[in-house]
């Protein structure tokens, strides 16, 4: 067995001390350190974080020659198991790293575990050592009890993180699974029984959207393909995040979002979180098992790319709601605002004419990934315009009545007996549950950078539509950072935008509009006259210039969504089948 010692080596320096044991070796064994996570997709070259790295064979110790920025080579004789032992410095608060301190730990196995080349497809294990007093571990990683792990193989040795810590730990059963919640940094009101409640509603729902129910007199109980599943959550001051695994997730979010003890309504911020778990947690069927076929195997030596993450992210993104309402968690109005909010943000972002959703899926690593000022100019999110494609699918195929995206889904879980997909396994489910070809639609809302349909399907499923205008600054085309003392800082600037078109550019210092100093730009058209030229004084590389903007002809509006009142029998009836009764 291929096996890792790790040890919390100094936790006021954040280092981890990994000792990895390889019995017979090759002569020439390399090993090697991811540079990416499956889930994240972009290179993050994880081997920078890796230092004093040593080798030997019994007492002999090893030169290591290193081929590459995260590859090395140990020349040995056949003599004895080869040792090596590193550090790996972790201060990574996010959910794709390592991080250690003094009151956490945790760890993904693509930051610390070397890859013993040629022998990924054994059994490997992890032995933890070094804990502080009274500290737990949590993963779903099976366990001996006495602080050992073992892995069939590699693969799924990186797919199961660690938390390591004092935290909050609660467990329901779904479905006659057990399910474990852990939550790290919350403030003492936490309520757990409420937040234990919640998760198991959006568990069973989404066991029964893949499964089934257990239908009456039936002794088959629909189950999830893991034995046990595990939420990692680390409450902080300020984040949002997660990456998802086979049987677990690694979530980040702000505590203040988090349910506390008491009578008190369901905050927006909980209602994301809440999202956020059914995210991921929908992601334990698309895209840990049901995945792109470029993906079926893979290379953690450099970027993996797919055209397919509209679908694996972008239909996730549509469903982690829509099922928050079939859970009961959020009623049809709050789940129609989150719906607008998407719309809205798409129709924002003009670099959806620039790519397509395929495009942008691609191009993640370089793109979507390391985002700058210019980034909402050249691409389009693949989760906020795939889920928009994933809801005018399910509109279409509703209002063709023949079955829905729920339909195709499970087609597809089926057809590739939860495994590798491309894009003819997805149309093919399309026309098997449709009755008809949608390659039409999917050359144009997927490969395409026109207008999705989709007001004219909101009113075929009765819902209403209201345009409002923009707040001033999103009306110009800018985004910015607002409150410093010194004035309002342009963080980018749309394409096509008026602000755009005068000349106003990422970077530049607002200071005053028409001689009255700002501090907010949206407050600007208390004294402004709607529609009329305005000057703007800005500083720019240490200049004062000023520039003379004309908000456009057509201000842009956003988009709000309801329940239309008494709609036609054929709209109520597609509304009922999608929003429920």
């Amino acid at each position: 067995m291929i096996h890792y010692r790790i040890e919390l080596h100094d936790l006021h320096a954040h280092q981890y001390r990994v000792t990895l044991t390889v019995p017979q070796p090759a002569a020439e064994q390399r090993v090697s350190l991811p540079v990416w996570i499956p889930g994240s997709y972009m290179v993050r070259e994880f081997g920078r974080h890796l230092s004093r790295l040593e080798a030997r064979q019994g007492r002999k110790a090893l030169a290591l020659q290193q081929l590459d920025k995260s590859r090395w080579q140990a020349n040995c004789s056949g003599r004895g198991g080869l040792i090596l032992s590193y550090l790996v410095y972790a201060f990574d608060t996010s959910v794709r790293a390592a991080f250690l301190d003094c009151d956490r730990g945790f760890f993904n196995g693509t930051s610390l575990c070397l890859r013993v080349e040629g022998r990924e497809s054994q059994a490997h294990g992890i032995t933890l050592a070094g804990l502080p007093r009274g500290w737990s571990v949590a993963t779903a990683m099976p366990g001996d009890g006495r602080r050992g792990y073992v892995a069939a193989d590699y693969d799924e040795l990186v797919d199961h993180p660690f938390e390591l810590g004092r935290f909050w730990r609660g467990a329901f059963d779904a479905a006659g699974v057990a399910h474990e919640f852990v939550v790290a940094g919350a403030w003492p009101s936490l309520d757990g029984e409420r937040l234990m409640a919640d998760a198991r509603r959006i568990c069973e729902t989404q066991i029964a959207f893949w499964h089934g129910t257990r239908k009456p007199r039936s002794r088959h109980q629909p189950r999830p393909p893991f034995d046990r599943y595990v939420f990692m959550l680390n409450a902080v001051e300020d984040g949002y995040g997660g990456l998802e695994h086979r049987a677990s997730t690694a979530l980040i979010g702000a505590r203040r979002d988090l349910p506390r003890r008491g009578p008190s309504a369901a905050s927006e911020g909980y209602n994301t979180l809440l999202g956020l778990i059914s995210h991921e947690y929908f992601h334990s069927w698309n895209v840990k098992r049901l995945k792109p076929r470029e993906l079926a195997r893979i290379d953690y030596a450099r970027e993996n790319h797919t055209p397919l993450l509209w679908f694996f992210e972008g239909f996730t993104s549509y469903y982690d709601d829509l099922l928050l309402l079939r859970a009961g968690l959020i009623d049809a109005a709050c789940y129609l605002n989150l719906v607008a909010k998407t719309f809205n943000g798409v129709a924002a972002t003009p670099g959806r004419q620039v790519q397509s959703v395929a495009q942008a899926s691609f191009d993640a690593w370089v793109k979507y990934y390391r985002s700058d000022e210019n980034t909402a100019n050249a691409t389009v999110s693949y989760y906020s315009k795939g889920a928009l494609v994933a809801l005018a699918l399910d509109l279409s195929l509703r209002q063709d009545r023949r079955g829905t995206l729920d339909d195709v889904m499970r087609q597809l879980w089926r057809s590739s007996r939860g495994g590798a997909i491309d894009e003819r396994d997805i149309a093919a489910a399309l026309r098997e549950v449709g009755g008809r070809s949608y390659a039409r639609e999917l050359a144009a809302w997927v490969h395409g950078t026109g207008e999705l349909p989709l007001p004219a399907l909101f009113d075929a499923a009765g819902i209403a539509q209201r345009h409002s205008p923009l707040a001033f600054a999103a009306a110009l085309g800018l985004r910015l950072a607002e409150g410093a003392l010194s004035g309002v800082q342009v963080k980018s600037v749309l394409a096509g935008s008026a602000a755009a078109q005068l000349g106003v550019s990422a970077g530049d210092e607002l200071l005053a509009v028409d001689g009255w100093r700002i501090r907010r730009l949206d407050d600007a058209p208390q004294w402004l006259a709607a529609g009329q030229p305005f000057e703007l004084l800005l500083v720019r590389d240490q200049r004062v210039l000023r520039l003379k903007l004309r908000p456009a002809a057509t201000p842009p509006t956003t988009l709000a969504l309801a329940l239309a009142d008494k709609p036609a029998a054929a709209a109520a009836s597609l509304r009922r089948g999608w929003l429920g009764a």
